[in-house]
């Protein structure tokens, strides 16, 4: 029989976090791969999620959110940006960010137009763009000076006659970039010159480090009237599997997702909203001192990582270390990454895979840091071996 899949998906197959997953269960190698905490967030919003299932939670809550959450959200974004949304028609639920920025995309691309990425990019952004039958045109993020930048100039390159949108990850998975302003001013001028639109994924927005500062995109001038911007629950509070995330936008842009996510999951689960609008509302201490937690765990597992032979990158955000196998002696981040439960007794992620040119990508591998400390140390106990 011929394939089922359609012809659009099928350089798709088992995600790189599914099949190192596996391998970690299959092995009991130490999951340094899949970016999720060992930890859950806290106590008191939990408490709230389990109030409300055994309440009145349980039945199918509004479409585009609970009210309580949706103005969360909005004042979350004026408290913390001075950006003003209207919560009833510019703040809209979804079930985790990765479903709104596949609702953003499917609602905005049409077939044949073109979707900007900086490479590396989360694997979900090539899929999504495919599913809208879409093209990606990727401009490249290169480590210059010990973090991962842009060349406007080849920003600006990408931008044809059917460039539609621009996809930004800020800070950025897997890279850990903050752009700085300069550099969203950078995407912004491409923006307004051509007209584009912007999707942006700030998930991480509040663990960055070293002072580094998280500037949405929409704060620019003549940003906020052309920018989806995507954020959620799970990174910001330890809460992955809850699922539950957010898009801000002016009130054409969400009519658009709202038209596609109905269709989709029509509603996220409504105990777990409630507790987001609490903890928006009361746990950002506890999200603080998440972030200065997962900075000393950032820089134990970067010091492990060089005294095991690797050279890294220092993140300025997120949960990963981005770390060059070649002073190891392996050139091939794929073939280290499957082989390395066996060898070392850790699962990483072979950066090549988040690359339309996997060559450029190929002697990384990406280390999740969001683990307890005793974790960490196991783990770089075990990747001695490597150039022992």
């Amino acid at each position: 029989m011929s394939e089922p899949l359609v012809g659009r998906m099928r350089e798709f197959g088992e995600t790189i976090f599914a099949e190192m997953s596996a391998i970690a269960v299959r092995t009991g190698a130490i999951n340094l791969g899949q970016g999720f905490p060992d930890e859950n967030g806290p106590a008191a919003m939990l408490e709230v999620a389990v109030e409300a299932i055994r309440g009145d939670g349980n039945q199918y809550p509004p479409g585009p959110g609970l009210p309580a959450l949706r103005e969360a959200v909005a004042e979350q974004r004026r408290e913390r940006y001075g950006l003003e949304f209207d919560p009833a028609a510019e703040v809209y639920v979804t079930v985790g960010a990765t479903e709104g920025i596949a609702s953003s995309v499917l609602a905005l691309a049409e077939p044949g137009d073109e979707v900007i990425v900086f490479e590396p990019y989360y694997d979900s952004y090539a899929a999504v763009i495919a599913l809208a039958g879409a093209v990606r045109r990727p401009v490249m993020l290169r480590p210059v000076e010990g973090r991962f930048t842009f060349d406007p100039d080849e920003l600006r390159a990408a931008v044809g006659p059917r460039t539609r949108l621009i996809l930004v990850n800020s800070p950025h998975n897997p890279a850990g970039t903050v752009f700085t302003r300069e550099e969203l001013q950078a995407i912004a001028d491409v923006c307004l010159e051509h007209d584009l639109v912007a999707v942006t994924d700030e998930v991480y927005e509040y663990l960055t480090f070293d002072g580094a500062e998280h500037i949405p995109l929409a704060t620019l001038d003549g940003m906020r009237e052309r920018t989806v911007t995507v954020s959620s629950v799970g990174k910001s509070f330890s809460v992955t599997g809850w699922k539950t995330g957010w898009v801000t936008a002016p009130a054409r842009y969400i009519r658009a997702v709202q038209t596609v996510k109905q269709f989709l999951t029509y509603a996220t689960g409504g105990p777990w909203q409630r507790a987001a609008a609490y903890a928006l509302r009361n746990e950002l201490p506890w999200v603080e001192e998440l972030r200065k937690s997962l900075e000393a765990k950032r820089d134990r597992l970067i010091l492990g990582l060089e005294e095991a032979g690797f050279t890294t990158y220092r993140p300025q955000g997120t949960y990963f270390v981005q770390a060059d196998i070649r002073p190891l002696g392996f050139t091939d981040g794929r073939e280290l990454a499957r082989s390395l439960p066996e060898r070392a007794g850790v699962v990483a992620i072979p950066t090549q895979v988040f690359y339309d040119h996997p060559e450029e990508g190929a002697h990384f591998v990406r280390f999740a840091f969001c683990k307890k400390d005793e974790v960490i140390d196991a783990a770089v106990e075990r990747l001695r071996k490597l150039s022992g």
